[in-house]
């Protein structure tokens, strides 16, 4: 009985300790400590909300403090708002008597929106900064963030709540007709390089239009967002040589996060989307970031999707996806799929020539190429895989077969690879497509073949979607001049004989 007793009071005491609030604590000396001087809020577009970022602030003495006033410098008029552990004060700008125990550390949480008119007009930042008690004891620390002016372009919101959309076979899609004679934008079917663009939903061409992308121009795509070209209708990407690695003259697509932590995040936004009888397409100088899938091609009209000095990185399933498409790629880098870098499915024609397929996704499930001749949906279909070439391209990864060719003996199934370097270290005798891979096997095919460390392109940083070549990669200068494309990716002049993919070999950086 003692013991209960004597065990009720421990918890009683216990739990009137834990409850207590009423603390003593001196005031602040101004002698707080800081997880960094300066918050960089990273890069923001005009009128768009910024992720979160944290600032910690720490009391090392021996004493509970109270800290007067914690407040952003310009006061209810900043365009910053925070949290101070877990509150928000006065409209999240100020907050007073903010307690701290000795040795002890609390967390401020800020955010920013502001608009291009709020930054300095030479530099475009948006400063302020944290101001921390009065007087001799105040401490600061600043805030820094970049704002982009943009053109945002999104599906209008209709007078009876409903909002535009698109119709896609019988498909609705949240999405909006790009317009030649928009009141605001001017002519939307021609991006300049004068301001960013943020697109929300799809963005479709009008039928019988062109869409234009000049030099420099720069498309960021918000979640689920991407570009369609539906029947008749144009892609023209008119992306050309930069001089430095700003790709100054590149087009790029990619996400609305600017943030470094999103810069290599795959599946951020959807796919440039040319659908079926779509036509004339021309890629020249485009770059393509963490999408879902870069480029989905589907059954064009006939014509030939002409792409040219592309780099695809970082797509959550496809780098590029055709379906009974036609292709032509010359100096095509793709790098980092979740399915396939460039799948060509369903049949089609294809040729490509100085081209770099590699995967390093993390998942054994994943190729560099893959090629096959029918189509799985609820009607499995074949089409026939009229021609399939490759010439001079380096197809690699981080396993063991990065080359998967899949055919459906009820459709024919050509395909050429001429002078390629191929990651292959083989397949199981018993399998149906055993046979398709004999030209690997042969020496005498002109192909090299790559296994477990054999023939290693020694990419640059393939990690870093970086897959230049040195002299001493096994792709270094085992072209065929039959292939030549005079001019690598870079605008470099090719030596002879050439080497395999898309970068004519230089030395790496020390």
């Amino acid at each position: 009985m003692r013991q209960i007793t004597f065990m009720f009071f421990i918890g009683f005491l216990i739990t009137l300790s834990s409850c207590r609030t009423d603390f003593e604590t001196v005031a602040s000396t101004g002698d707080l400590k800081f997880s960094r001087d300066t918050v960089y809020l990273d890069t923001v577009f005009t009128d768009i909300g910024s992720s979160t970022y944290t600032l910690k602030v720490y009391n090392n003495s021996k004493n509970d403090i109270t800290i007067p006033t914690i407040q952003l410098g310009k006061g209810l008029n900043s365009k910053y708002r925070m949290t101070v552990d877990g509150t928000r004060g006065d409209q999240g700008k100020i907050f007073n008597n903010v307690d701290l125990l000795a040795k002890d550390s609390l967390y401020i949480f800020i955010e920013t929106t502001a608009n291009i008119a709020d930054a300095n007009p030479t530099d475009f930042l948006y400063t302020d900064q944290i101001l921390f008690d009065n007087g001799s004891n105040r401490q600061k620390v600043e805030l820094v963030t970049l704002i982009q002016d943009a053109i945002f372009l999104y599906p209008q919101r209709f007078d009876d709540g409903t909002t535009e959309s698109l119709l896609l076979g019988e498909d609705e899609i949240y999405g909006f007709y790009l317009d030649e004679n928009d009141a605001a934008h001017g002519n939307e079917l021609q991006f300049t390089n004068q301001k960013p663009y943020v697109i929300y939903g799809y963005a479709a061409v009008p039928s019988g239009k062109t869409v234009n992308f000049d030099p420099g121009a720069r498309v960021h795509f918000h979640a689920n967002s991407g570009l369609i070209l539906m029947s008749g209708t144009s892609l023209n990407v008119n992306g050309t040589t930069s001089a430095t690695e700003k790709l100054e003259n590149e087009v790029v697509f990619e996400g609305d996060r600017l943030e470094p932590d999103f810069a290599d995040v795959p599946g951020q936004w959807g796919a440039i989307w040319l659908t079926v009888g779509s036509t004339d397409h021309n890629i020249n100088h485009l770059t393509i970031k963490n999408a879902s899938i870069g480029l989905l091609i589907q059954n064009n009209d006939g014509t030939t999707v002409d792409i040219k000095n592309t780099q695809i990185y970082n797509s959550s399933n496809f780098g590029i996806l055709a379906q009974t498409a036609k292709i032509s790629g010359e100096n095509l880098v793709i790098n980092n799929s979740g399915q396939a870098s460039l799948a060509c499915t369903y049949g089609g024609d294809y040729k490509f020539t100085h081209c770099t397929f590699n995967n390093n996704w993390p998942s054994s499930s994943q190729v560099a190429v893959l090629l096959n001749n029918y189509y799985t949906g609820a009607v499995p279909e074949v089409k026939a895989l009229t021609a399939a070439t490759f010439n001079n391209c380096i197809i690699y990864g981080s396993y063991s077969n990065e080359l998967q060719l899949d055919k459906k003996p009820e459709a024919s199934f050509v395909y050429q690879f001429n002078n390629c370097l191929i990651k292959f270290d083989d397949i199981r005798v018993g399998d149906p497509n055993y046979a398709l891979y004999d030209f690997i096997r042969n020496a005498e095919s002109g192909n090299i073949k790559s296994k477990d460390g054999i023939n290693d392109p020694k990419f640059y940083k393939a990690n870093l979607n970086q897959l230049n070549i040195d002299d001493t990669s096994a792709a270094f200068a085992k072209g065929n001049t039959t292939f030549l494309i005079p001019l690598d990716i870079l605008g470099n002049t090719r030596t002879l004989p050439p080497d395999l993919g898309a970068y004519q070999n230089k030395a790496f950086p020390k």
